[in-house]
């Protein structure tokens, strides 16, 4: 498919005007940076591998009836995305104490918590993400409460059925990252989750180790990054094509 005009470029994606209307190219780039300490820097291979990876947790999620932006892989970086109208909040779930978390309050990592917290930011690397309430939300007009309220119960649900499906393959969610928008079909709206599902927006730890294996370990510079998203991969049973598998469900871990 012929490459369209580019309407936004990110840290880790790009996004192309997409063959019909409505619709763009999500294109997923090797590029990694840790926005509290600029460090930028590439992990080959992380591009094709979070397509995947998305490309599967965003069908299974559809599975169970939660929306989503996506439609279809193109080829082994790209996507098919519905359009949609982002909402300027990332929400984030945390099942255990971790990253900031642990800074903020000086709890130690891997402290379970005796339910999942839900936290927004509002989206904005200029001001470097800053945390914000509800009442934030509501008074800058970035969604209405009743949006709020769908957004939180899909957050949960989306949480709920990820730390399951993670747990069968040995794998721990910690928290996730996630992005909503509105999707406009005529005169008739409704909220979607948009972004990704990768690596990249989990925190993946090891059952049995507790090794990290997501984007904390180039922020962390654990080392064997490349080879943590493929384990993530191998385990879901997606390893792309030309890998030593192409296989088409997740792994279970004996």
């Amino acid at each position: 498919m012929a490459r369209r005009r580019q309407v936004y470029e990110g840290r880790g994606k790009v996004l192309f005007e997409g063959p019909e209307p409505g619709t763009l190219v999500l294109d997923f780039k090797d590029d990694a940076y840790v926005r509290e300490t600029r460090k930028r820097g590439t992990i080959t291979g992380k591009g094709v591998l979070n397509n995947r990876i998305s490309e599967y947790l965003m069908q299974r999620l559809a599975e169970i009836g939660v929306p989503t932006h996506f439609v279809r892989r193109l080829n082994m970086r790209e996507q098919l995305v519905h359009e949609v109208e982002i909402i300027p909040i990332t929400i984030v779930v945390r099942n255990i104490v971790a990253g900031t978390l642990a800074k903020r309050f000086g709890i130690p990592e891997g402290t379970a918590l005796p339910r999942s917290i839900v936290e927004f930011y509002f989206k904005s690397e200029d001001l470097d993400n800053p945390m914000v309430t509800e009442e934030h939300i509501t008074a800058f007009g970035w969604a209405h409460p009743q949006d709020i309220d769908e957004i939180l119960a899909l957050s949960l649900r989306v949480n709920d059925f990820l730390s399951g499906l993670f747990l069968g393959i040995g794998l721990r969610l910690v928290d996730v990252s996630l992005e909503f928008g509105r999707l406009w079909e005529g005169e008739q709206m409704r909220i979607v989750l948009a972004d990704e599902i990768s690596p990249d927006n989990c925190r993946l730890w090891d059952l049995t180790t507790n090794e990290p294996m997501d984007k904390d370990r180039f922020r962390r510079d654990l080392g064997r990054v490349e080879e943590a998203y493929q384990e993530v991969a191998r385990r879901l049973g997606i390893l792309p094509e030309g890998g030593p598998r192409d296989l088409k469900g997740p792994q279970l871990m004996q």
